[in-house]
């Protein structure tokens, strides 16, 4: 079983780049972040020719979450249930046997002390009581997303120069680590402690060339599917696409044997 997460910076821009991906890595889960479209301009009928059925929690020009299945989605939780962080669509959570898929578009943040920069951190507080209030560390749970936080140095390709710039500060650090804290292991790292791979490269200066960028996207597992995980990757194809231009954001494939 492959799940893969995928910020496609605009689905409507990126639906020729993403089909044809998914021509040569047909995922059985697709999530997809950064939508830009309302659900009613989704691309349904093209999933449905490839075999998947899509849940989807999307706005106009802003956010938007999915998820794609070829496998039955038995349940489906849009938003958080709570009026003022759901008028962002952000969260989607899925129940697709073995396991729930929560996919996650954390906000991208600002300069530090600014409302973008607050709202960033209650938004990671609001994730945990999701998480909390929803569900147990001791079910099988697939989180991933688009989490516009760098865990560690590591995962940036020059600490010194991104120091406390947004993605590295260590007010978001601390935050998303609450959130994993609560039952979660990152598959990448837990497979791959010491490797260095990014899923975001900046547009300007042909960063993707130069492999300058930063690992912000995820797959967080609990306990219960770290036995089932095989492999974990950051597929480069459709990023180091020139035409039709690619979305910033490279997919990231997890493999479980179930």
């Amino acid at each position: 079983m492959k799940v893969a997460t995928y910020n496609v910076n605009s689905i409507k821009a990126r639906k020729e780049l993403l089909f044809k991906w998914l021509e040569r890595e047909p995922v059985d889960v697709l999530c997809l972040q950064e939508l830009k479209q309302e659900e009613k301009n989704f691309p349904f009928e093209d999933f449905e020719r490839l075999g998947y059925n899509c849940e989807v929690f999307a706005q106009k020009t802003y956010n938007g979450v999915s998820i794609c299945s070829k496998l039955p989605i038995l349940e489906v939780k849009k938003g958080f249930g709570d009026e003022y962080f759901d008028q962002q669509k952000r969260i989607i959570a899925g129940r697709i046997e073995p396991m729930w898929v929560i996919n996650v578009y954390a906000p991208h943040g600002d300069l530090r002390g600014t409302e973008k920069f607050y709202y960033k951190l209650e938004f990671y507080d609001r994730l945990l009581k999701y998480l909390e209030e929803n569900f147990s560390p001791e079910e099988p749970i697939c989180m991933v997303g688009d989490f516009n936080v760098a865990r560690e140095d590591i995962d940036v390709f020059d600490p010194e120069l991104l120091k406390d710039t947004i993605g590295t500060m260590e007010e978001e650090r601390k935050a998303l680590e609450k959130v994993i804290s609560w039952g979660f292991i990152d598959a990448f790292r837990y497979l791959y402690p010491d490797k260095v791979q990014f899923t975001w490269w900046d547009y300007i200066g042909g960063m993707i060339w130069k492999d300058k960028g930063m690992r912000i996207d995820y797959i967080f597992i609990t306990k219960p599917l770290v036995s089932k995980l095989k492999d974990v990757y950051v597929d480069l194809w459709p990023r180091k696409r020139r035409t039709p231009k690619p979305s910033d954001h490279a997919p990231v494939i997890g493999v479980f044997e179930l």
